[in-house]
């Protein structure tokens, strides 16, 4: 299977790295939203599994990972047990979150395309799969949180792009029959370097051509 990348152990211990991350990112917009216990572990919850749980249903791999994987279902919880004790500190230390954000990224578009392919779907509907496991938890999250999802905001640095870059390089690896654990860490640098980029510099994805910028109040 393409999406065995790794070795298991290697696999799963990646896995819960950046389910911890994602999870850390929802706990905190609960928090910034005045959420009790409960609205910041489910916010948790569905930043870091949102994305494969989608996967996994839209590709037929059902029961999904999460709810067979309890390292899964429960490092959240954990995550999010730490934003309610420690968010002053967690806020504090918002850069090395990011980046290790952007790590988990990579990782997620990099195995949710594999997966994808492993089931059944083409090289398009790969890369999509791929995307959508890499920032489909982040979109739940901002609903939940009645926010605009936020990769879909213009003034937002760029997040789907990375992943989506990512996700093409691992379909063409697939395509050409070369992916394996060193390319397809490559690829998940990739999407890592563009997200990296896009916060350090500000990317944004450019908006309608010739838009009209009379409406400031979007600005």
């Amino acid at each position: 299977m393409t999406s065995q990348l790794f070795a298991p152990g290697v696999q799963q211990t990646l896995d819960l790295i950046g389910i911890f991350v994602f999870a850390l990112s929802g706990g905190l917009m609960a928090v910034r939203k005045n959420m009790d216990i409960f609205g910041i572990c489910v916010l948790a919850e569905a930043t870091a599994l949102g994305g494969g749980v989608m996967r996994d249903l839209v590709i037929g791999a059902t029961p999904v990972v999460a709810f067979t994987n309890m390292g899964y279902f429960s490092t959240p919880l954990v995550a999010g047990l730490v934003v309610f004790f420690l968010h002053p500190e967690v806020e504090r230390i918002n850069r090395a979150v990011q980046t290790l954000d952007a790590m988990g990224l990579g990782l997620f578009c990099v195995t949710g395309t594999a997966k994808a392919h492993d089931y059944g779907l083409g090289s398009t509907a790969s890369v999509a799969c791929g995307m959508l496991t890499a920032a489909g938890g982040g979109v739940i999250r901002d609903v939940l949180a009645h926010e605009s999802p936020s990769l879909l905001r213009w003034d937002r640095e760029i997040y789907a792009v990375p992943a989506l870059v990512g996700a093409a390089v691992v379909a063409v690896l697939i395509g050409t029959g070369h992916l394996d654990a060193w390319t397809g860490s490559g690829a998940a640098f990739c999407a890592f370097v563009l997200r990296m980029c896009a916060l350090r510099y500000g990317w944004r994805a450019p908006r309608a051509w010739h838009r009209n910028g009379s409406r400031t109040s979007e600005e």
